[in-house]
């Protein structure tokens, strides 16, 4: 009997942690991603967004992976600074998903001397790919008040 209530303690943990470690490994990613965003690497920016990737702006305006990588890249999205101010991740399907709610602050290039800057709270999903790892599928944002 204790080795079934200690066997099963160490399931317990053991799955604590794994779900830990995977919320690590999409913070990590998520800090990665904004900088490759701000950077415009489009190589990072390939290998994490999914194919099927809806990105949905503050705006309401919605691209696909190719339309978001190309807007990063030809200057539609303009990005000198992202600040993560709060992120919250949660793990789901034997951690093969990841959904994660997040507030960052925008800075965009200087307008009449300013910085732009845009409070974001966003929601963005992950699932994790057997051939590709952790794939970013979908991001939704909106505008904070400021």
């Amino acid at each position: 009997m204790k080795k079934l209530i200690a066997f099963s303690i160490f399931l317990i943990i053991s799955h604590l942690s794994i779900g830990q470690d995977v919320k690590s490994i999409i913070e990590d990613l998520e800090k990665k991603r904004f900088a490759a965003q701000v950077s415009k690497d489009a190589g990072f920016l390939n290998k994490v967004f999914a194919d099927d990737l809806i990105y949905v702006h503050s705006n309401g305006k919605m691209d696909n992976k190719e339309a978001y990588i190309a807007s990063v890249l030809n200057g539609g999205s303009v990005y000198s600074k992202i600040d993560i101010e709060n992120i919250s991740i949660r793990v789901y399907n034997n951690n093969q998903t990841a959904v994660v709610n997040g507030k960052i602050l925008v800075t965009q290039p200087p307008v009449d001397g300013k910085p732009t800057l845009l409070p974001l709270q966003y929601l963005v999903v992950y699932v994790k790919d057997k051939k590709n790892g952790w794939q970013l599928n979908s991001w939704q944002s909106l505008k904070r008040p400021n």
